[in-house]
């Protein structure tokens, strides 16, 4: 009845029949005809206790058929609510929010159960007619809360080291590095999830346009960019250039003939390093003339080495691998009338580059909440209250699904490197981590175990791998779990193809391009479609009969954007993608990781019921935590700069309601300086604190996982023995394990509590102010702040100590002050590293494998200073008994004015092998006296699941 009313009023409009400002309340919510605007209808839906669904339809305009929600399938079932009319506007009220709607505009405003505005329509959307594969959509731009100071957080996983986003322009589109997820948390105390599967925008709808299109270029009074362009040093092109713009692989094409280098990849090669026997250097010079006083946004598209000046300072100074270029984001502030001097001194090396503007925008409009979609049906979003940011997370998982439970395993140390070429190297690899007793849990095998003619059979080449069963339990007698890359790439060669291909199941643009890959002789490929239920089904049943059989514990889908051919326009990149099973690939554009996903979970929990699934995606989107899926900041580079951006990466990521969260530690691609075997003493000495420094950060990430090219990333093979380095790192891999109990509970609890394991500090402290402006630390769980070091040779490095608390140096038991800024240690073998007064953290002993002694002594830190509780969860660690309750709580409470550890009562169902008693230390946290190494501890009981109070410490 709904859709009958909804598509009435929509041809009502398109036929000029005039409307009356109306409602009409529904079973859902209400549905409002306004009086004027562009929505011919506006329909806001109510779900639990106060998630409202807010859709307007368009006003003379044909649409295609709504499509079902891919994040939000099964929304939460309608709560209590009330309707009431009064001046002009009709209010919905349920229990944690209020939604009004003024009658004659349709203009949707949210408030809290205070009456106190958290999010506002400002005005009427924007919707625009645009036709997809013969199909009529629109686009559609609304913003929310002009002129707000709030912070605003998630968006997904970007690279530009920015926590608050509020002021910033992002755009949503997958990619290597980049991951799409059109939700955002505010510091009010709501979340907005922008229900739309293409390509989106948050900030300035309109989209960046390289310089020279958008504001005008002169040099030597000339129109357009000097562009000089060396070979060796010695100049033998110069001309006049409108724009700068090499940015995909078509645009390759435009090279001056001169200019072009000896060299393997500039002839056309995808994904090498280029084998250049002459250098490159292209400098381009020119004076911009603003049209508009203000802060103008860049923004350099580019790989390889380049540096960009403005007025002769230097902005930029980069390098990223030449076959992963990205953008490099800059501000300046220009005056209409007057012109600035840029510079930008690129060495290609077969790279790629484009630089890109946008002008100032009004301050209310640049600090606001502003939503643009490409391609849509409709304006759809969803309001989530929520008191905290973790209240509103809670909800998005109402919306989108419960982060499913990691295996155990899962946060153990991962060793991984680009890329085992056998089976020995894999078990040899396995054997030494047990020889030199470091921990480990996991062992990867990346890409190409397959026969190069053969990517997509799932099949391993006899010749290197002769016998997978015998590899995998080899690694499985050996306490540790086997991951496996699967692509969802396919060759038209492969039987697998031609099966899916049969039934229409596979894609079929990037062959009609004739793109071919970069293995071997290069080979035409394409991808199947997810869209499809019949599609996944097939793709997991291949996996399942060729790769799960062998008892692989573990999936990694790779290059799930997805990414067919690198380096392709967004148009190309459309054109490889579809047309879906669901339809238009422009209108599904960033949803393809979320169904890829779902491939392998359902597969996985058909095939093996009773465990838990596990799943490292490139990609993601909306929903994904309930595939069992982890993210990873794709092919990262292996720099300092890289490294930093990192950290807002994973903390919005978590923003965004996707717990589990991993990085390559060291970076994934070097630098020619850092990868020749034989690289100076200066340069060696670099990569290697690179590493550690990483190393340092992973231990403290969602998941710990060393991965990337060659040099190996082994501890053994990167760090020499008895170095600082290799001290440092196996240090920081053990303490992994002995805090294994902590991690364990604040992971369970993505599951149990909706939870968050990295977290930005603004998420404790949303009303300090200054939190918003730092982008390199965060908190890890409720109790660790950790400020990882991003700088060469750096030994010391500033912290802001949020709230009015007190810190602890984790290493020293040094004190300091909430509110305080402090230039703290950062010696090398240490990253700064603190806990929180009232902290109670649950530790174990040094194991080899997680859950190697299930009946260890527990130590339990108790950091003095303020009250503090925590909730040991343990389980089996592997199935899901858990979602029937076979898991067990010890909740321990610290009361600081008697100095008292309460361990409180054993509680839940218990779990297979649960150890009937427990001994339980105790130690006392105060300044100057910090956990040590040996956990050494100043009180003992045997824990038998009854409750037991510890005397004062000392």
């Amino acid at each position: 009845m709904k859709k009958l009313i909804l598509t009435a009023l929509m041809l009502g409009s398109a036929t000029g029949v005039a409307q009356a400002q109306s409602y009409r309340q529904t079973a859902t919510g209400v549905l409002v005809t306004p009086a004027t605007g562009p929505s011919a209808s506006v329909e806001l839906s109510v779900h639990g206790t106060g998630i409202v669904h807010v859709v307007a339809l368009p006003k003379g305009q044909k649409i295609a058929a709504r499509a079902p929600s891919l994040m939000v399938p099964n929304p939460p079932a309608t709560g209590a609510f009330t309707v009431v009319e009064a001046k002009g506007h009709v209010v919905v009220k349920a229990q944690k929010a209020t939604a009004d709607v003024d009658l004659s505009t349709g203009q949707v405003t949210f408030l809290d159960p205070d009456g106190h505005v958290l999010l506002g329509e400002s005005g009427a959307p924007q919707f625009r007619p645009t036709t997809v594969d013969g199909k009529h959509y629109v686009s559609i731009s609304q913003q929310f809360n002009r002129g707000t100071d709030e912070g605003v957080y998630g968006l997904g996983q970007h690279q530009n080291s920015q926590m608050d986003y509020n002021g910033e322009d992002v755009e949503l589109a997958q990619h290597n590095m980049d991951i799409a997820v059109p939700f955002v948390v505010s510091t009010k105390g709501y979340g907005l999830l922008w229900d739309n599967d293409g390509i989106s925008r948050f900030g300035n709808p309109k989209p960046y346009a390289l310089v020279g299109e958008d504001m005008s270029v002169t040099s030597d009074g000339k129109p357009g960019w000097k562009a000089e362009y060396f070979l060796d040093g010695k100049p033998v092109v110069t001309q006049q250039e409108a724009t700068i713009d090499y940015q995909f692989l078509n645009d390759q094409s435009k090279w001056p003939e001169a200019a072009k280098a000896k060299t393997v990849a500039a002839t056309g090669g995808q994904n090498t390093a280029g084998n250049a026997v002459q250098k490159q250097t292209v400098i381009w010079s020119g004076d911009v003339m603003p049209d508009a006083t203000g802060v103008h946004k860049f923004q350099l598209y580019g790989s390889s080495y380049y540096k960009v000046y403005v007025d002769g300072k230097l902005m930029l100074d980069r390098w990223r691998q030449n076959w992963n270029p990205w953008f490099a984001n800059f501000e300046v502030p220009l005056v209409k009338g007057k012109p600035a001097a840029i510079r930008v001194e690129w060495e290609p090396n077969a790279g790629y580059i484009a630089l890109l503007h946008n002008d100032p925008l009004p301050a209310p409009d640049r600090h606001s909440v502003w939503m643009t979609s490409d391609v849509a049906q409709a304006k759809d979003y969803w309001f989530v209250p929520g008191s905290t940011m973790d209240n509103v997370i809670a909800g998005y998982r109402q919306l989108t699904g419960k982060a499913e439970m990691m295996p155990k395993w899962a946060y153990g140390f991962w060793q991984s490197r680009q890329r085992y070429d056998t089976s020995k190297e894999i078990t040899d690899v396995v054997a030494k981590y047990r020889e030199l007793a470091i921990p480990l849990d996991n062992i990867v095998l990346d890409w190409r175990y397959w026969r190069d003619d053969d990517w997509g059979g799932h099949r391993f080449d006899p010749t290197r791998f002769p016998d997978p069963k015998g590899l995998i339990d080899q690694v499985h007698d050996n306490h540790a779990n086997f991951m496996i890359s699967v692509w969802p790439k396919f060759y038209p060669t492969t039987d697998t193809y031609k099966e899916l291909a049969a039934k229409g199941l596979v894609y079929q643009g990037n062959i009609k391009q004739g793109n071919k890959d970069w293995v071997g002789i290069g080979y035409q490929s394409t991808f199947y479609d997810p869209y499809a239920p019949e599609g996944r089904s097939i793709f997991w049943k291949q996996i399942e009969q060729r790769l799960a059989r062998f008892g692989v514990d573990a999936w990694w889908a790779d290059a799930s954007e997805p990414d067919m051919h690198s380096n392709l326009s967004i148009a190309e990149r459309i054109d490889t993608m579809g047309p879906t099973a669901m339809g238009p690939a422009a209108e599904f554009f960033n949803s393809y990781p979320l169904m890829n996903a779902r491939a392998f979970y359902d597969g996985w929990t058909a095939y093996k019921p009773d465990v838990r699934p596990f799943l490292l995606t490139r990609s993601g989107f909306g929903g994904l935590q309930r595939y069992g899926a982890a993210i990873w900041s794709g092919d990262v580079a292996s720099r300092w700069y890289d490294l930093r951006a990192q950290i807002s990466a994973g903390v919005n990521a978590s923003l965004s309601g996707i717990p589990n969260w991993t990085h390559d530690i060291g970076g994934f691609a070097l630098e020619d300086r850092f990868s020749t075997k034989t690289p100076t003493a200066a340069d060696l000495e670099e990569w290697r604190e690179l590493n550690l420094r990483w190393f340092q950060f992973g231990a403290f990430s969602p998941l710990f996982r060393s991965h990337g090219e060659a040099p190996y990333r082994e501890i053994y093979e990167i760090s020499p023995e008895g170095s600082p380095m290799r001290e440092s790192m196996v240090w920081y891999d053990k303490l992994r394990y002995r805090l294994m109990p902590y991690i364990y509970t604040i992971g369970a609890d993505t599951y149990m509590k909706d939870g968050s394991i990295m977290r930005g500090m603004v998420m404790d402290f949303p009303t300090d102010a200054k939190v918003r402006k730092i982008n390199d630390q965060y908190l890890f769980g409720d109790a660790f702040l950790v400020a990882p070091v991003t700088d060469y040779k750096a030994r010391s490095r500033s912290v802001y100590f949020p709230g009015n608390t007190q810190w602890y140096d984790f290493s020293t038991g040094k004190a300091y002050r909430g509110g305080d800024s402090v230039k703290v240690d950062a010696p090398y073998e240490r990253m700064p590293l603190f806990v929180r007064a009232g902290a109670v953290v649950p530790m174990g002993p040094v194991t080899q494998w997680v859950d190697q002694h299930r009946d260890a002594p527990l130590t339990i830190a108790v950091y003095a200073g303020a009250n503090g509780q925590f909730s040991l969860y343990e389980d089996d660690g592997r199935s899901l008994a858990y979602k029937m309750g076979a898991s067990s709580r010890i909740p321990m409470t610290y009361d600081d004015s008697k100095g008292t550890l309460t361990i409180g009562a054993r509680h839940g169902a218990g779990w297979k092998d649960m150890p009937a008693t427990r001994t339980i230390r105790i130690k006392w946290v105060v300044p100057g006296k910090p956990v040590t190494d040996d956990n050494a501890f100043d009180a003992e009981v045997t824990y038998t699941g009854a409750a037991v109070t510890i005397g004062k410490r000392r």
